[in-house]
């Protein structure tokens, strides 16, 4: 997850107080581990972390039994994944499955194997790297009915598939499991699919905790796009992307509950065979109090300034932009655009030169100094600098902003926008429309035409500027605040909770039994939780009555993908 969005995880944890958590996270990167962690507060009872970017060697060596699990094991998951759409085998959520309920049975059956082995034997690391896992693969790509794209997977294919598995497979060696760690929660939250709920799956698997899974972005799409042409063999793509479709498809298969923070991310659940029955659809929470000044505030900004805010990167079209500001200067000549934003990465780095390069062949007569804020009708600007010390300022130096991508999930800046009471032209992407709701003006991705149509029309009419941006900063409101967010979790956490047989034995100071002494409404604070009885079994040593949820973060920005363990 981008943007401030991925502070939701951090948000949600320190506004469910009432709540007992302890936190699972997975790390990605070496730079990740290095930025430190946040203080977590009271209620969070524990950290335990993971790393998923490197493994050491796990030393255990398998008995001949232990050998053949793992060979029947990782034989039919390496088949199922293999498997063409004759033999059942989808790659992706518009993928022909034949016999759809077979194969995630094989699936399932595989996965929990390898992790019943993961458990019993103390790891598979080892396992995962071995020539037995090598071969397993090299035989299901050649088998018949395999997929057209893994029949000619080479030796150096073979490999890297085999490290994408084991790296995918990794939160099956975590001593996460037991009554001392996730068995011992009353509710895992996973933050995406993928490895974090891998291991809500493992707790449901081995000791019957429900699942909630919370996706902000389509995360099977994110998998699809970052193994494109240039990143990865035919090979290597097809069978990366028929793991995560199964896994997903698993995911969505056990949990409880699905979260998607939007109807584009709902949709690509529902074509990956999530239940909509059991699918809430919950905004990111974000906090509005910093841009209250600004969104209350009589809009003072330059009428004829637009303003484009974010991170420089090629998906967001400033190349688009910049052609549909050449077009808006032709009918309104005093107009200004501010770009302010930071490039991200060396890409992003490459791309901010291009569209300066761009700016001063598109204005040739006020190229001079065109990077800095002036009488020139582009200016890009970072935010933090004088003219734009912080966010909120960022918005109110315009007063439409403009937002021109051709991919978005949710569009944080939009929402940061209609927080500030602002006007808004967008593209129609992502969850663009369901955010705006009516209160701006959307046109078609790569169109700088209609965009700058749009521009036009908000530049000359200041009453409907008005009118939208009040509209705009009272749905913000409404829908995308911190409140609204821990709100509706508070619910769903007790919606699980209460349609969730108790696993933990209560016992009285004689020793017996007392049955239907820890109901739902023990996990809502008040009188009738105070420690009356003993409480055993299920739950860690140490640890308190009430509730506790254990959640298995993985991205966050710019908690960095360890939500709220840092």
């Amino acid at each position: 997850m981008n943007g401030d969005a991925g502070l939701w995880c951090d948000r949600l944890v320190r506004g469910l107080g009432q709540h007992e958590f302890d936190v699972y996270a997975l790390s990605r990167g070496r730079r990740q581990e290095a930025e430190g962690r946040l203080e977590p507060p009271p209620h969070v009872s524990r950290v335990r972390t993971a790393p998923l970017w490197t493994a050491e060697e796990d030393g255990v060596a398998y008995g001949r039994r232990a050998r053949r699990r793992f060979a029947e094991s990782y034989e039919e998951l390496a088949q199922v994944l293999c498997a063409g759409p004759s033999g059942g085998g989808a790659t992706g959520p518009d993928g022909p499955d034949a016999v759809p309920g077979l194969m995630a049975d094989r699936f399932g059956s595989a996965l929990y194997g390898l992790a019943e082995l993961a458990r019993d034997e103390g790891g598979l690391v080892g396992a995962l790297h071995s020539d037995t896992a090598a071969r397993a693969l090299e035989r299901a790509c050649r088998a018949p009915g395999a997929h057209t794209a893994v029949r000619g997977a080479r030796v150096p294919d073979l490999l890297a598939i085999a490290t994408h598995l084991e790296r995918a497979l990794r939160p099956l060696s975590l001593d996460w499991y037991g009554d001392d760690g996730l068995g011992a929660a009353d509710l895992c939250h996973a933050t995406a699919t993928g490895p974090a709920a891998l291991s809500g799956l493992l707790a449901g698997h081995f000791s019957d905790v429900p699942l909630l899974v919370t996706e902000y972005g389509a995360r099977l799409r994110a998998h699809y796009l970052a193994a494109g042409p240039e990143a990865a063999t035919p090979a290597v793509r097809t069978l990366l992307a028929a793991l995560h479709g199964r896994l997903a498809a698993e995911v969505y298969g056990r949990a409880a509950i699905i979260t998607p923070g939007n109807a584009h991310t709902r949709r690509w659940q529902e074509r990956c065979g999530a239940d909509r029955a059991r699918i809430r659809t919950v905004h990111p929470g974000m906090e509005s109090a910093r841009f209250t000044e600004v969104g209350e505030a009589p809009d003072r900004a330059d009428p004829h300034t637009l303003v484009w805010v974010g991170r420089v990167e090629p998906a967001k079209d400033l190349m688009s932009l910049l052609h549909a500001f050449a077009e808006v200067r032709k009918e309104e000549p005093e107009a200004r655009l501010r770009i302010l934003g930071a490039p991200t990465g060396p890409e992003g780095a490459a791309y901010l030169g291009h569209c300066k390069a761009l700016a001063a062949q598109l204005f040739p007569d006020e190229a001079e100094g065109v990077h800095a804020v002036g009488d020139n009708p582009v200016c890009f600007e970072e935010i933090g600098g004088p003219q734009a010390p912080t966010l909120a300022d960022a918005y109110a130096s315009g007063t439409v902003v403009v937002l021109s991508s051709v991919v978005e999930g949710f569009p944080v800046g939009l929402a940061e926008a209609m927080f500030c009471g602002r006007a808004t032209v967008s593209t129609d992407v992502g969850a663009v429309v369901e955010v705006i709701g009516g209160t701006g003006l959307v046109v078609p991705p790569r169109n700088p035409r209609a965009l700058a149509e749009a521009c036009v029309a908000l530049l000359r009419d200041p009453e409907r500027r008005e009118r939208l941006g009040a509209a705009a900063r009272a749905r913000a409101l409404e829908l995308f605040t911190v409140e609204q967010n821990v709100t509706a979790f508070r619910g769903i956490y007790l919606e699980i909770v209460s349609h969730c047989p108790v696993r933990r034995v209560v016992l009285d100071e004689s020793g017996e039994p007392l049955p239907f002494a820890v109901p739902a409404e023990a996990h809502v604070p008040g009188r009738w939780t105070g420690p009356t009885a003993q409480v055993a079994g299920r739950r860690g040593p140490g640890r308190a009555p009430g509730a506790t949820t254990g959640i298995t973060p993985v991205r966050a920005t710019p908690l960095k993908e360890r939500e709220g363990a840092r």
